[in-house]
């Protein structure tokens, strides 16, 4: 899979590839990450990929030039089909569903914002889809699209070192992730749970999965209503 990143800090994404679950999927050909500087496409004299909003105002928008001319690189280079994605607190809230959907995508094109953001023109005729990461502002979208990143590749075939640990992660079926242990036994008094030390599987997931239900119940109880409507839409 292709990542393409337009941004202003380029630098930023230097070391990215070699961490982790990311760096072993960079490293066994699995996925391509690249930048885009959009000064490096600016037809300005001095570069300038920014100014000032009309109808005033303070901060600053991108212009929609240098980075309509970097995306349209990104394509000529590889596909023009590619989905282009800007971050933005406007857009359909990230979650594992959508990270599902975009890890069958070929390559996908990351818009990274700064100032107070980009001409609205621009995500008129390039930006397939606008997607937020949380009710919250960041300084760059950079950060979003490294959680993006990270995210799709941990789905990508081959790329974890158990298949299972994807499809058992929290949000994988609508549900919080139960919770887990490992040796010792016992520390301060508390103890593993016996179920967990009976070595009866199905005990076992029935536990995990009471404890899904009721985390998910007590900690993010929107999920869990969701939760309930979809099962009830599939026993319908």
């Amino acid at each position: 899979m292709r990542f393409d990143v337009v941004t202003l800090f380029p630098n930023m994404f230097d070391d990215f590839p070699e961490w982790g679950v990311t760096g072993r999927a960079v490293e066994c050909d699995q996925v391509q990450l690249n930048t885009w500087n959009p000064r490096d496409f600016s037809a300005d004299r001095f570069g300038r990929v920014d100014d000032r909003p009309y109808g005033g105002g303070p901060g600053m928008v991108m212009r929609y030039q240098p980075l309509a001319d970097a995306i349209d690189a990104v394509k000529a280079e590889s596909s023009k089909t590619a989905k282009v994605i800007y971050f933005s607190p406007q857009g359909r809230c990230l979650n594992q569903l959508m990270i599902e959907q975009l890890a069958q995508e070929d390559q996908l094109i990351l818009l990274a914002g700064r100032y107070e953001g980009v001409d609205e023109r621009l995500i008129e005729d390039y930006v397939d889809e606008e997607v937020s990461i949380g009710d919250y502002v960041l300084s760059g979208g950079e950060f979003a699209a490294f959680v993006m990143i990270d995210a799709v590749i941990r789905l990508l075939p081959g790329v974890l070192g158990n298949e299972e640990s994807a499809q058992q992660d929290s949000f994988s079926d609508g549900l919080l992730d139960c919770p887990h242990y490992t040796r010792p036994e016992h520390i301060n008094q508390k103890a593993v749970p016996e179920v967990l030390l009976s070595g009866h599987h199905d005990n076992i997931k029935r536990w995990r999965f009471q404890q899904m239900k009721s985390r998910t119940k007590a900690r993010r109880p929107e999920l869990f209503e969701q939760y309930l409507l979809s099962q009830a839409e599939i026993n319908n």
